[in-house]
């Protein structure tokens, strides 16, 4: 059946397609090594992974990302984008077309983040810049080293202030832990995504903690898959993965060749053409038991 608001997407199978098109190279930022040639093809369903439905076999545990799909990440980031554009337009009296421009920048500047810790700076030190840069790229003149480091301190502190885990998903954590082992399996700079983990609380629930940044490989690498099976003490056939990107989650998880993947589209997102296909989609992290009754 073709996937719709809320309706669990039952087909296994992806369009056959090269992987360079099913992989959004700005997504890998942090897989700086990427190779082609190191992943498997993305079309691997069910039967291609060499199993009948007959001889699956039962989850016996559930990788979870992180950003946006346990915690509201995009959304907190938005917010603490508009407090530190209040701060510049107090601070240096511009208008609103100036400090979207500035913030727009620091945004882009942040999706296309190249981090490499041998280089003698911290990611702190780093994303100063980028708001320095971002400043003086739109106003010209001289440095501004002491209101980048405002702005950044402001979004950095703002975001990790607005990001938790709902009470129905610590609920959700809480109930599937009893059944499955759990593992959360985040790409990210390791600092920055250990904040996160800190400040939402969430290591209660889980088996064991992931974060691509601390490793040679992120997802959708099998080399980080293949550690978080090792950790949990599983096989592939074992796990599901669940997560918002299609490019790292669901590609990744067609790498590794876990038993299914798990999309959350957010408001009934559809695949994009040419994208790897997920087995199922769903809205909301919420209803995943409903993907685990089907694959009982």
């Amino acid at each position: 059946m073709k996937d719709t608001h809320r309706v669990l997407v039952l087909e296994s199978s992806s369009p056959s397609m090269n992987l360079q098109q099913g992989l959004n190279l700005q997504s890998l930022i942090a897989c700086q090594n990427y190779n082609p040639q190191d992943a498997v093809h993305p079309a691997a369903s069910a039967c291609s992974r060499g199993m009948t439905a007959m001889e699956e076999k039962t989850v016996k545990a559930i990788l979870f990302d992180l950003d946006n799909t346990l915690i509201e990440t995009s959304r907190a980031g938005a917010v603490a984008i508009q407090k530190t554009s209040e701060l510049l337009k107090t601070t240096l009296g511009l208008d609103d077309k100036t400090t979207s421009s500035i913030c727009d920048k620091f945004k882009h500047k942040l999706f296309h983040e190249s981090f490499d810790p041998a280089a003698g700076r911290s990611i702190d030190d780093v994303r100063v810049g980028h708001w320095e840069e971002s400043i003086q790229e739109t106003l010209g003149g001289s440095s501004t080293p002491s209101l980048a480091a405002q702005c950044y301190t402001l979004w950095k502190s703002s975001r990790l202030e607005l990001l938790s885990l709902s009470p129905q998903i610590c609920d959700l954590l809480k109930n599937l832990h009893r059944r499955y082992k759990l593992l959360l399996l985040t790409n990210g700079e390791a600092q920055t995504q250990r904040e996160k983990v800190d400040a939402v609380g969430c290591e209660e629930f889980f088996d064991a903690v992931v974060i691509g940044g601390e490793h040679p490989e992120q997802k959708p690498y099998i080399s980080i898959f293949t550690l978080c099976f090792q950790k949990l003490e599983v096989e592939a056939q074992d796990c599901i993965m669940v997560g918002d990107s299609l490019d790292t989650d669901i590609q990744g998880g067609f790498n590794a060749r876990v038993r299914a993947t798990v999309w959350i589209s957010g408001a009934g997102g559809a695949v994009p053409d040419g994208s790897v296909k997920p087995d199922y989609t769903i809205p909301t992290v919420l209803d995943l038991p409903q993907v685990l009754e089907q694959l009982k």
